[in-house]
């Protein structure tokens, strides 16, 4: 990852950071990913639990496994994993402050003999070939400049038959027309996500670096919820954003979080993008 990219999304996290402790993580829970409803799930902070099970689920996660959280955020899906399970989980961030934030949370939940932060490049990272059985990916590989690079370094962080989880935005077009290239734009430019891959930029990636049983489902009906509980928070709150922004107390990044808040959901009302769920394994 380029120098200049990689400040970009560390400065995001860094300013945004009292953003997703006031409005987004619950009490016991510091997830920095949205929720997943089902017909068991009606509150905000259950649905982003929620989705930690599901893909739990789906990844196959059992006890034993040795798991790699490619994109920690400040550690939420990380400790869930060794609340639930008896597995050692490694979470990796190139934010300083996730790290320190994860390492504190751990030790105060009693889970530091099991889960471990650093501050790591999922695309290249320091770890032994076939480290890990399982790497979990959670509304993090959308930061990858390029995509195939963060597939390569994880089929050689897993082991033989190893599998690979994650949860993210796709895009549903490669060249959408111009006025929805733009509002697609709108909303990664202020989140510092450099762009999505459409399902079969995706598969072709996995399955040149030698992943098998590529799968992914659409997920979007379930976290709809959740993308339009952000939608609202953020429209209802634009005026007095912009006002802190005239008197200095709301920066760059803070207005253009703010308003990618806005056009996300914009932008998946318009098809542009929808929530996937995918899962593939090494061969």
């Amino acid at each position: 990852m380029d120098l200049e990219y990689r400040k970009s999304i560390v400065s995001y996290y860094d300013n945004t950071r009292l953003d997703y402790r006031v409005l987004w993580f619950g009490k016991k829970n510091r997830a920095v990913h949205f929720g997943y409803y089902d017909h068991e799930v009606r509150s905000h902070s259950s649905a982003l639990l929620n989705l930690n099970k599901v893909m739990a689920l789906k990844g196959g996660v059992k006890d034993g496994d040795i798991i790699l959280d490619a994109g920690c955020g400040q550690g939420g899906s990380s400790l869930w994993l060794a609340e639930k399970y008896d597995v050692q989980v490694t979470g990796i961030t190139l934010v300083p402050h996730q790290v320190k934030k994860g390492q504190k949370t751990a030790l105060k939940s009693q889970l530091n003999h099991r889960v471990k932060f650093f501050e790591q490049d999922y695309a290249n990272t320091s770890f032994k070939d076939e480290s890990f059985s399982l790497i979990w990916a959670c509304e993090s590989m959308c930061h990858a400049k390029e995509k195939l690079n963060f597939y390569k370094e994880a089929f050689r962080l897993l082991k033989p038959g190893g599998r690979l989880i994650c949860a993210d935005y796709f895009r549903t077009e490669r060249i959408l027309p111009p006025e929805g290239e733009k509002l697609l734009h709108e909303w990664l430019d202020g989140w510092s996500i450099n762009d999505l891959d459409t399902f079969s930029e995706h598969k072709s990636n996995a399955e040149q670096c030698g992943f098998i049983q590529f799968e992914i489902e659409d997920i979007t009906k379930f976290t709809r919820p959740s993308l339009r509980h952000l939608h609202s928070m953020a429209s209802k709150l634009w005026k007095f954003g912009r006002f802190l922004k005239v008197i200095g107390l709301r920066n760059k990044v803070n207005h253009g979080n703010h308003y990618s808040s806005i056009k996300q959901f914009e932008a998946l009302e318009n098809k542009l993008w929808y929530y996937g769920l995918l899962s593939l394994k090494k061969g």
